[in-house]
């Protein structure tokens, strides 16, 4: 597979979408993780995980990884080629506003330390919110892939994801460029091959997602 050059990479937020992505991707790349707990950011730089999951203590302890934890997020978004953004997964209506409001503060920080890098939301978001918060913030550095993972198997499910969806603005070459830019950085971190990797607009990614929720 085509390896990129290494690039640099944010990811707001440690909790099990964040700390899988942030080890899958320190593999081949130079990755920052971002939360506000100091005893997780701690733990992570001394590889211990701080959720169960049995591949990501594999991996902390046997593979050479450039993974920092830094509770700095305007530091870590300042130098970001990508920042995911993977804000906690909401079990209730409350924790599903919090999440949203995270995802807003980070990208309003982004935009003001680092307009030009693309930020891909990896959090559970409601259809339709990707294209509201680039209009409400006049971003057009956003583009969302949903994930499809399981708790205490989140790195597992990277390493062979059932598929790679990104949802871009199929009609701007440049974000499309970078939707695949970023399908190929998942791609490159994962051991299963040929992984059926899909790009459509925000909406219908978004979707994916919620009727991905709704089967499981």
């Amino acid at each position: 597979m085509h390896r990129f050059d290494s690039l640099k990479i944010a990811v707001a937020g440690t909790g099990y979408v964040g700390l899988s992505l942030a080890t899958l991707l320190s593999q081949h790349h130079q990755v920052t993780a971002v939360d506000i707990i100091p005893e997780k950011v701690e733990k992570i730089n001394k590889r211990i995980s701080p959720i169960q999951d049995e591949y990501i203590e594999k991996y902390f302890a046997e593979k050479e990884l450039d993974l920092t934890a830094t509770l700095d997020g305007e530091k870590a978004y300042a130098d970001a080629d990508f920042v995911i953004i993977a804000a906690p997964t909401p079990e209730s209506l409350c924790r599903s506003i919090m999440s949203l409001i995270v995802v807003l503060s980070v990208v309003v920080l982004v935009m003001k330390v680092n307009p030009d890098a693309i930020m891909v939301i990896k959090s559970t978001i409601p259809v339709g919110y990707t294209k509201s918060i680039r209009e409400r913030t006049g971003s057009r550095n956003i583009i969302f892939s949903p994930e499809f993972l399981r708790e205490s198997k989140a790195l597992y499910n990277n390493l062979y994801p059932s598929r790679i969806i990104v949802g871009t603005e199929m009609q701007d070459d440049r974000l499309v460029e970078a939707a695949h830019t970023f399908a190929h950085l998942l791609q490159e971190g994962a051991i299963k091959e040929n992984i059926d990797t899909l790009f459509m607009g925000f909406t219908e990614a978004e979707a994916v997602k919620l009727f991905a929720n709704t089967y499981l």
